[in-house]
């Protein structure tokens, strides 16, 4: 479907601004304010990045590789901070030590599902060939390892790595949006779904709904440990402003134990929302580099589409609208089910094949059933507001926000500025004032710091 077709699919989807209004009786809306997070952090300076990369690799045994041996090192699809760095501070160490890397990626059926979509998401990364200093080999084609010895499920992984004589997967460690247990997103995940490409990715998620993933992902980790020449993992904990402030190197031998504690803290540094409970979140955008699902789910508090696992305790907001989708996501509207209306724009920016297919990889999809579309913010904003009861635009609880990954600076309404001003983990940076809409479209430009 070309740009035209898309726009005018848009248009037979979206609900105009003034039919809402009247559907609703034009009601007010609550005045904008703007709140700050105080967040204390100390991340690895960007000079320093790739001396941490380094060292980190430099921390895993290389006894068992022959001289010259070739290195694959595992490299994914999420936005994670000084990326192109961290490749290639691994690279150069597994250069000087001698051996030959290049970097393979292990993200699943994204890209596409194709090698070339795949080495795409990589460029757009910025995980170049000139910028790492090494070779990308992209395909999309698994070698069967092995089977688990339970359910006899097989264990496939991407056969450019099987080949090598040793494999490093790089990725960074944080709560998981479907699912909670020990180990989450991390190394273990990327061994086992990254590197497993669309078929693994597929297997992984179809058996999930009998088998939980917190229960098959250290299966499969260690019957990957086993099978392969796995030397170790470089581990990222990124803090609440999305910079990296720890790089480890995590022996075979960690991938479990040290991957718990390296979560533990991804989790007490994760942006959230400052309040637990709340009539309407906006959320300027989502896509695949915030959250596998778009939009966070332990951020927003909801899992509606997840396999087999229950939704987090808290935040609770009554209504969701998403504006849009971000340019890295290339269409893939993943998790737009999360959202309660959505903006028309979603629609004219939206690649339904590349989201089927996650959807259907990942066996989740309903996480790609479109909401109500509205044509403008104006009426999303009204919408919203007029289907959670009786709102007083004084007490009303409104926050606007960038996405799920960028929380430190949020438009927020009347009762949650003067929430804020009796807090010491947040300040007030501006007073509420009137929005401001052209042609129904929110004025003020979005916060993302």
């Amino acid at each position: 479907m070309n740009a035209s077709d898309q726009q005018i699919a848009a248009d037979a989807l979206s609900v105009p601004e003034e039919t809402i209004v009247d559907a609703c009786d034009d009601p007010p809306l609550p005045e904008f304010g703007i709140i700050e997070q105080n967040w204390e952090t100390d991340p690895i300076t960007p000079a320093h990045v790739a001396t941490h990369a380094a060292r980190a690799a430099e921390s895993l045994s290389f006894a068992d590789v022959p001289d010259g041996g070739e290195v694959a090192l595992g490299v994914g699809s999420r936005g994670i901070a000084n990326l192109p760095t961290i490749v290639a501070g691994v690279v150069d160490a597994v250069s000087d030590a001698g051996y030959e890397p290049f970097v393979f990626p292990a993200m699943g059926s994204h890209g596409g599902a194709t090698g070339e979509g795949q080495r795409a998401m990589l460029n757009e990364l910025g995980v170049t060939e000139s910028t790492i200093g090494c070779e990308i080999r992209s395909s999309m084609d698994v070698v069967e390892v092995g089977r688990t010895p339970d359910r006899d499920v097989p264990v496939v992984a991407d056969d450019n790595a099987v080949a090598a004589d040793a494999i490093i997967p790089i990725n960074r460690v944080k709560p998981h949006t479907d699912f909670d247990g020990p180990v989450e997103s991390g190394l273990s995940k990327m061994l086992v779904i990254g590197m497993g490409k669309q078929r693994g990715a597929q297997i992984a998620h179809k058996w999930a709904v009998d088998w939980s993933f917190r229960q098959m992902i250290p299966e499969i980790t260690g019957r990957l440990l086993k099978e392969l020449p796995i030397v170790g993992g470089v581990a990222i904990v990124e803090d609440q402003h999305d910079e990296t402030t720890l790089i480890e190197g995590v022996p075979p031998s960690g991938f479990l134990d040290r991957e718990e504690e390296l979560l533990e803290t991804a989790y007490e540094l994760m942006p959230t929302l400052p309040f637990e409970e709340l009539d309407l979140v906006v959320f300027d955008r989502q896509g695949k580099e915030i959250s596998g699902q778009g939009l966070d789910t332990n951020v927003i508090g909801r899992r509606p589409f997840s396999i087999n696992e229950p939704a987090p305790e808290t935040p609770d907001i009554k209504r969701i609208f998403t504006r849009g989708l971000t340019e890295k996501t290339h269409g893939n509207a993943m998790g737009i089910g999360s959202a309660d209306i959505i903006h028309a724009d979603i629609i004219a920016e939206l690649d339904a094949e590349t989201s089927l297919i996650n959807a259907l990889t990942a066996s989740t999809i309903r996480g790609v059933k479109l909401p109500p579309v509205v044509e403008t913010d104006r009426a999303g904003i009204v919408a919203a507001l007029s289907t959670i009861g009786v709102v007083d635009t004084d007490t009303v609880r409104v926050l606007r926000a960038a996405d799920t990954m960028h929380l430190h600076q949020l438009y927020a309404s009347p009762a949650l500025v003067e929430a804020a001003r009796d807090r010491d983990d947040l300040r007030v940076v501006e007073d509420p004032s009137p929005i401001e809409f052209d042609n129904g479209q929110l004025v003020a430009p979005s916060l993302r710091e």
